[in-house]
């Protein structure tokens, strides 16, 4: 017994299994916490993204002149209307923007008149489709024609 006593009693250090365990864990803690800061990463990234092309979309919105064609143009153009500083409007020359719409299905309000008038409106539901180099958006339209 004296001997099972002085066994106990010599152990100064940790064994190579509990060292092993040890970094194990440690290791599986590491790891995780590096993929939450990846994943963290890549959805700030993502809102970044569709906070831009969102404040794009607000500006074609208030934009009447564009919207209803397929076309190509840049941020300043889409923002000529607004009084910015002259260095936001220089970063905003090199941003390429193409909107295209689609014309999804056009309503002839002449078959709907019940009076029997001659209408020649024609309601038109189509999407314009806002496209930058990182994201897109589309805004569903209706135009009277």
């Amino acid at each position: 017994m004296k001997r099972f006593v002085l066994a106990l009693g010599m152990r100064k250090g940790f064994t190579l299994l509990e060292v092993m365990v040890a970094v194990l864990i440690i290791s599986v803690v590491i790891i995780g916490l590096l993929q939450m800061k990846g994943n963290g990463a890549h959805i700030f990234s993502s809102l970044t993204h569709k906070l831009e092309i969102n404040q794009y979309l607000s500006f074609l919105i208030s934009n009447n002149y564009y919207g209803f064609e397929k076309k190509s143009i840049t941020a300043d153009r889409l923002l000529s209307d607004f009084d910015l500083e002259k260095d936001l409007r220089q970063d905003l020359k090199k941003i390429k923007l193409n909107l295209v719409y689609q014309e999804l299905d056009p309503i002839d309000l002449a078959e709907q008149d019940d009076d029997n008038q001659s209408s020649t409106m024609v309601l038109e539901r189509g999407n314009t489709i806002l496209k930058t180099q990182t994201a897109s958006v589309s805004l569903p339209r209706i135009r009277l024609q």
